[in-house]
This record gives C-alpha cells, structure tokens and sequence, in this order.
C-alpha cells in the first residue's frame, strides 16, 4: 500500500500527486579471511552492523555496495554476488527500506569510517551481541547458506 498525498506546486498552482514508498538500501556481507566485517555504527540505532546504506540516485545497487563498502571500511569488494533481498517494513526502525544484500570479498587494510565508529572481523560462531537492524536475521542466513542448509538465496 503506497501512500499517496496531494500537493499544490509553489510556482504553478497545479495539484501534484506525491507517494511515499519504500528506500532502496544496500549491505554487504563481506568475507575478510575466514570471517565476515562488521562496524559499529556512529548514528542512531546503535550496534554492530553489515557495511551498507542507502543508494543514490542515478546508482545501481552494485555501485551503491561497492562505495559504501569503501566508505565504511576502507576495504574494495571483489566477486560482488546478490545474495537476497529483506523487506520487512520493520526491519529499519527509522523508515521503511528494501535492502539488497551482497557478499563479497573484502581486500584491502580494514579501517572504520563514515558512519562508522569502528570496524572488526567476526566468526560467525562468536558475533556481537548487538546486532543493528535485521542482520542478525541475515547473517543467520548467510551462515546456513554457507552450511548448504539453505538453497535457492544466492543469484550469481
């Protein structure tokens, strides 16, 4: 269900139909060794969380993955793969979002920046406690798909 709201155009006078619909996001799981990248995030909702964000205009999701990947942890993507697409309305507690989630593999020296405060490496089996967002949930998903017990997630 979009939402659709009439405006009255400054210049024109005109009635404007507007929509608020979903924001495009990206995150990227990053392979970095034997392990996947997290940051911490500087801005509200605090926690650990998949490098990723919002995608510009006139950007393709794969363009979009590979800046924030650089911007939030210095790292360049190689191999740059869809893995699944989350949807939930709740899973940003800001607005509502579509996220693309990419895997990828991480090369480069990690190092935290833009909206991040920090950046680590994690094993699977031992991730942080907080977890932002919904990648928990993904990174749940990552980790049976990696355990062949999840089919038909990945798109090459």
């Amino acid at each position: 269900m979009s939402t659709k709201k009439l405006i009255i155009c400054p210049l024109c006078g005109h009635t404007i139909s507007t929509y608020q619909n979903p924001l495009p996001t990206v995150d990227i799981i990053i392979e970095y060794g034997n392990a996947v990248v997290l940051i911490y995030r500087k801005n509200p909702p605090p926690g650990w969380a998949l490098p990723g964000g919002f995608v510009d205009y006139g950007e393709s999701l794969e363009e979009a993955a590979r800046r924030e990947a650089r911007e939030e942890t210095s790292l360049e993507v190689e191999d740059l793969t869809m893995f699944h697409v989350y949807s939930q309305p709740d899973r940003d507690p800001r607005f509502h979002t579509i996220t693309s989630v990419f895997v990828a593999t991480g090369k480069g020296d990690l190092k935290a920046g833009d909206d991040a405060s920090e950046a680590g490496i994690f094993n699977l089996e031992n991730l942080p406690r907080l977890i932002a967002f919904d990648h928990a949930s993904i990174l749940k998903d990552y980790a049976r798909w990696k355990k062949g017990q999840l089919q038909g997630i990945l798109v090459k």
